[in-house]
């Protein structure tokens, strides 16, 4: 009988489905009649993704594989994670096959039992591995989860342009209205190659920054796409102002592992004061270059935690086992050899300053004038002299026009092959041009700045020099054939 009122049920929405198109003209799709009729006319997005659709790295991804070129736009390795991490999770899919399940929903007992052990001796903390520590999915899931929990209507975020550019869509997604400070380049001399150490916030503007809707600060160090790393007196000034105005800190330091030419990495909870109202986020990914795993993490007092979790358990509620204890295992191998020649973080900040003084070198050679990033993945370059050269079929021009601002913008009008609107940000028509006429692929530094201040530093390019030999020998006989072509 239940069997025979489900019938009766299904047969009845059928007919108030169908019942509509009776007398319609013969042959028309029954198919496209239904979709017809059961269109929806309310609004479909919810009003917190308006803004927030578009995607620059799909649009410059595609440029690589559109036009064969090497892509130096994506913040990922391009060869294979160290032996020990691939042979870790290569145990975790081929070995106990409970680790094909469930696993604890805040994160698999011995990853978090090891981050917990790690960093807090680094951050001078006994960290609770249930109350301290909670894995992710990957450094994004982190991100994302924090401002959910902490950020409400109408709060603000003071975020330090340039920003990696989740942080505004993310801000904006929870409700929050996003204040933006920006970290000012001095000038250097004639022929003085150009240093990330000489973008520095103004503390006055910072400090304007602060009101009493001020819910968070976002700090991001070693930066992206810059490559600055704080120093200990500009967190003290952070700390300060965080501190006087009860804002909670969310520290993105996944790239600190990557900190070049005897710069120290700080992590702002490890300062006096700040441990009970920061979150640190981190990321396997980057810590063991496997950014497919999708492993991260938060670190943090419980008053904070405790609400990330709340968001977890309603959203994601558990990341993958089988990543989390390969994760967990290559943290094991690293404690064991952490500061010691065999670590393999000591090993790979060796081979990728490498990479970067390479890359720096070979974009030199074109006329990029690189600024000398102090860790991280990348290297941003000013391209603001490329209207001057006759290579491009014009003659140069007397001088770089300011145009309102501390940084010089090169005017359109001197590249007319540029592609892209006329009001386009020039980095961005800059790189479409680049990879069609040079095979090279960038990141415009522009999609790392708030709508009104993109003009001001549309004259910088991102690079990432974490790639294999083959790909950055790609990127020199590129080059090669660059300066060939600028040769009279």
């Amino acid at each position: 009988m239940a069997l025979e009122g489900m019938f009766r049920n299904v047969a009845a929405v059928n007919w108030h489905l169908v019942r509509p198109l009776q007398g319609r003209k013969t042959g028309t799709s029954l198919t496209r009649c239904l979709h017809q009729t059961l269109t929806m006319a309310k609004r479909l997005q919810a009003r917190r993704l308006d803004g927030i659709d578009h995607n620059p790295w799909v649009e410059f991804t595609r440029q690589a594989s559109d036009y064969d070129a090497v892509n130096l736009g994506q913040g990922f390795p391009d060869f294979p994670p160290p032996a020990f991490a691939v042979e870790a999770f290569q145990h975790a899919v081929s070995g106990d096959f409970m680790l094909n399940q469930y696993t604890q929903a805040f994160g698999y007992p011995p990853l978090t039992k090891v981050l917990a052990s790690f960093f807090g001796k680094l951050l001078g903390q006994e960290l609770e591995p249930l109350k301290n520590v909670l894995v992710t999915v990957g450094a994004y899931g982190a991100l994302f989860t924090a401002f959910q929990a902490l950020v409400d209507e109408g709060d603000e975020v003071i975020i330090i342009e340039p920003f990696f550019d989740c942080y505004e869509p993310m801000t904006l997604m929870a409700g929050g209205h996003p204040v933006f400070v920006s970290l000012k380049p001095t000038p250097t001399r004639d022929g003085e190659l150009d240093s990330c150490t000489n973008w520095q916030l103004d503390p006055t503007e910072l400090a304007s920054k602060f009101t009493s809707r001020t819910k968070a600060l976002v700090l991001n160090t070693p930066s992206n796409p810059l490559g600055k790393v704080f120093s200990r007196a500009e967190l003290e000034l952070v700390a300060s102002l965080c501190q006087q105005h009860d804002v909670v800190c969310i520290s993105d330091e996944v790239y600190q592992w990557l900190v070049y030419d005897g710069y120290q990495h700080i992590s702002i909870a490890s300062l006096p004061g700040m441990w009970d109202r920061t979150l640190t986020i981190g990321s396997a990914g980057k810590a063991f270059s496997a950014t497919g795993w999708k492993v991260g993490w938060v670190l943090g007092p419980d008053s904070l935690m405790q609400h990330l979790r709340t968001v977890h358990q309603n959203s994601v509620f558990h990341c993958p086992t089988q990543a989390q204890a390969a994760v967990a295992w290559s943290f094991e191998r690293e404690q064991l050899h952490f500061g010691q020649p065999s670590s393999y973080f000591v090993q790979f900040l060796q081979a990728t300053q490498r990479s970067r003084d390479h890359v720096i070198r070979s974009l030199q050679s074109v006329g990029l004038r690189p600024i000398v990033p102090q860790g991280s993945y990348f290297v941003i370059t000013d391209i603001s002299d490329f209207s001057e050269w006759d290579w491009l079929g014009r003659a140069g021009y007397g001088g770089l026009e300011a145009q309102g601002s501390a940084w010089p913008l090169p005017p359109e009008s001197k590249m007319p092959d540029l592609p892209g609107a006329v009001d386009e940000p020039y980095d961005r028509r800059f790189i479409k041009w680049m990879s069609k006429n040079k095979g090279l692929v960038a990141i415009p530094v522009s999609i790392f700045y708030s709508e009104p201040h993109r003009r001001l530093f549309d004259h910088y390019i991102r690079f990432c020099f974490v790639k294999d030999e083959s790909t950055l020998q790609a990127m020199d006989e590129k080059l090669q054939k660059w300066r060939d072509e600028l040769r009279p």
